[in-house]
């Protein structure tokens, strides 16, 4: 695929990634949500970034895109909705530890991280396991792992719950019906943008389904529990980003977010749901790199 580029980790897990941007752009690390894999960044956003100089470094998590599919045992439906991992699994300090494997093997001593969702997790262990490696944080539509907060509506649950798309063909179909509930009328989505990225994804995975590597990624969630403590230690200039009518990350996941970092600037978007959509992606851009340039003084 066009840009891919891999490395092995000490750990032996294997992480695709792709670069952007300038080479002397100060980094930008995006981290992606469960499932996604680095093409769940709108290109609009990614150009957006690099045209603000910045370079931009996007990664497929261990269980997505073209990375490492772990060869353990996921939870079964039971277990994620008793949220009882599975003894052993992998979890969120795990996916941060192959990010900031992927720094090392760029050379990149500091770095300004972005995360959605899971990813935003994965990023706020990042920030708080090694803070002399990070400049800022942005933190959107995501939680702390505290089981008050933040969690998805009943109706989102059941949809989740589905069995996986068997063709993509069907995955198409179920991710235009998943944005019809946790997308917004707001900020709509471009139904045939989303067509090609699900065929894309689709691509990129090789055609495997993807249920047992969501199930390994909801299991590291819920492995790692509540992060509220370790959020309290995050010392990088933070922003938290979440909108006020998400029904897969609930707002007060991103309202306990910036509570628990000290400093963080909250920032709740009328109408956003849980979707990077067009309408919404310049604001998101905007907030970001402007969140970088009040913290570090990078020109836009």
């Amino acid at each position: 695929m066009t840009g891919d580029r891999f490395v092995v980790l000490p750990s032996g897990v294997t992480i695709c990634y792709r670069v952007d941007g300038p080479a002397g752009g100060p980094p930008l690390l995006l981290v992606a949500g469960l499932s996604l894999d680095l093409t769940s960044w709108p290109r609009r956003m990614i150009d957006g970034f690099t045209g603000r100089g910045l370079r931009v470094i996007r990664l497929d998590n261990r269980d997505a895109g073209r990375s490492t599919r772990v060869a353990a045992k996921p939870p079964t439906t039971l277990q994620q909705l008793l949220a009882r991992p599975v003894p052993g699994a992998y979890d969120l300090a795990d996916m941060a530890g192959d990010a900031h494997g992927l720094l090392e093997h760029l050379g990149i001593g500091r770095v300004h991280l972005a995360g959605m969702s899971m990813g935003g997790m994965i990023a706020q262990t990042l920030a708080a396991a090694h803070p002399d490696r990070v400049a800022t944080l942005t933190s959107i539509f995501s939680t702390t792992g505290a089981r008050r907060v933040g969690q998805p509506a009943r109706s989102t649950l059941l949809r989740m719950a589905k069995r996986p798309a068997a063709t993509v063909e069907e995955g198409v179909v179920r991710h235009l019906a998943m944005l019809r509930h946790i997308g917004s009328t707001h900020f709509p989505p471009d139904e045939a943008e989303e067509r090609a990225w699900v065929e894309q994804l689709w691509a990129r995975a090789a055609g495997r389904p993807n249920g047992a590597n969501v199930a390994r990624q909801i299991g590291a969630i819920q492995a790692s529990g509540d992060r509220t403590a370790q959020l309290r230690t995050i010392t990088a200039p933070t922003l938290v980003i979440h909108g006020d009518a998400d029904r897969m990350v609930h707002p007060s996941g991103g309202q306990a977010t910036a509570a628990a970092i000290p400093g963080a600037r909250h920032v709740e978007i009328t109408g956003l749901r849980h979707h990077l959509a067009p309408g919404v992606v310049d604001r998101l851009v905007d907030l970001t790199a402007g969140h970088i340039t009040s913290s570090t003084g990078v020109p836009e």
